[in-house]
């Protein structure tokens, strides 16, 4: 089932950006990189997880190293729900 954006961040999910560094099937010494996003639970990163052994399962380059970052973008506090409002002039 796909949740939006806001609903994802609402129960607890961050944006986490990933750079692959790999290796080229062909040139084994010129390294390529690629960049991968998507909302994840920290601290466990299953998301991210799968995507680096997909990547093993299916992706002919070797991985040489992988960096990432997470950040919330929204809590549970920083929500409300706002009923009406009020426009002065």
């Amino acid at each position: 089932m796909d949740r939006s954006e806001t609903e994802l961040m609402l129960r607890g999910y961050g944006l986490t950006t990933a750079e692959f560094y790999y290796r080229m099937p062909d040139y084994r010494n010129v390294l390529n990189s690629f960049v991968w996003q998507d909302y994840d639970l920290a601290p466990d990163h299953p998301k991210l997880f799968e995507f680096v052994e997909f990547w093993h399962d299916t992706i002919e380059g070797p991985l040489h190293s992988v960096r990432f970052s997470h950040r919330r973008l929204l809590s549970s506090g920083e929500w409300r729900n706002v009923v009406g409002e009020f426009t002065l002039h």
